[in-house]
C-alpha cells in the first residue's frame, strides 16, 4: 500500500492555514503543521487530525525569519515522515507602512516573512520534492499585482513572492510544479486594516460577498494534488475582485 503524500504548511495553526491543513488531511495527506507562536492551537489541530487517522499530523515550531530555520524545518519534516510531497508557503506578515514613517526594520520583517522565507524553504525542500515529483503552492495576494494604499512594502514583498512562483516553476521543472493562490476578501486581517473598510471591498467584488477560507483551501488542494499539467500559474480566489481593484 502506497504511503500518503506529505505536505508541509507554514503558518498552519490558525485562520486560513488551519483550514488548508484540514482540507489536505481530508484529501488523504499527512500534514506537517508549522507554527511560530500559536503552539496550543497547532497541537490541538494535530491531536484532532491524529484522532481521525493516527500518525497523520505533526507540529513543527520555528521563526521563519531566522536564517537557519527553513532548512531545519524541512529536515525535521522529512525525518519525521520520511518524504515530502508538497510545500504550502502560507505564513505571512501584514501591516501598513506609510511613506514617511516606514522603517528598515519593517522592510526586513515584511520581506523576511513574505519572500525570503518562502525562497529558502523552497530551496531546502527542492531535493525531496524532486524525488517525489511534488509541488509547491505559494499564497500571494491580489495586491501583488496592484498595490494596496499605505502598504507599499507588503505589496512589494508579495509581488516578489509572485515572481518567485514563476521563477521556481521554470527552475524546478519538470519534476516539481510551482503555483500560487491569490485570495481576495476572505478573512479580515487580525491587524493593519480598519473593519469599516470591509464594505468598500465587497462593493468592488463582482460576486458581492466575501469568500471563505475553504475556497482558498480547495484551490490549494487542487493545485497540489490534481493540477498535473499546471505550473507557473497564479489562481485568483477573489470573487472577481481583480476586475475592479
Amino acid at each position: 500500500m502506497s504511503k500518503p503524500p506529505v505536505v508541509l504548511v507554514t503558518g498552519a495553526a490558525r485562520r486560513v492555514g488551519a483550514v488548508i491543513v484540514r482540507r489536505l488531511h481530508e484529501a488523504g495527506c499527512d500534514v506537517a503543521i508549522h507554527y511560530h507562536r500559536s503552539a496550543d492551537e497547532a497541537r490541538a489541530l494535530a491531536d484532532e487530525l491524529d484522532g481521525i487517522r493516527a500518525g497523520s499530523a505533526a507540529t513543527f515550531a520555528g521563526a521563519l525569519g531566522e536564517a537557519d530555520v527553513p532548512a531545519r524545518l524541512v529536515a525535521d519534516v522529512t525525518a519525521r515522515f520520511g518524504r515530502l510531497d508538497g510545500l504550502v508557503n502560507n505564513a505571512s506578515s501584514f501591516y501598513p507602512t506609510p511613506i514617511g514613517s516606514a522603517t528598515p526594520a519593517q522592510w526586513d520583517d515584511l520581506f523576511a516573512a513574505n519572500a525570503r522565507a518562502p525562497f529558502f524553504l523552497s530551496q531546502a525542500a527542492a531535493p525531496a520534492l524532486r524525488a517525489s515529483g511534488g509541488s509547491i503552492v505559494n499564497i500571494v495576494d491580489i495586491y501583488a499585482e496592484r498595490p494596496l494604499a499605505q502598504h507599499p512594502i507588503y505589496s512589494m514583498a508579495k509581488a516578489a513572492l509572485g515572481m518567485l512562483t514563476l521563477s521556481l516553476a521554470k527552475d524546478l521543472a519538470p519534476e516539481v510544479r510551482v503555483n500560487a493562490v491569490a485570495p481576495g476578501a476572505i478573512l479580515w486581517p487580525a491587524s493593519g486594516k480598519p473593519e469599516e473598510a470591509a464594505e468598500a471591498l465587497i462593493a468592488k467584488t463582482p460576486l458581492a460577498r466575501k469568500g471563505e477560507p475553504a475556497d482558498v483551501a480547495e484551490a490549494v488542494r487542487w493545485l497540489l494534488l490534481d493540477a498535473h499539467y499546471t505550473t507557473g500559474q497564479v489562481v485568483r480566489v477573489d470573487g472577481g475582485r481583480a476586475l475592479n481593484i
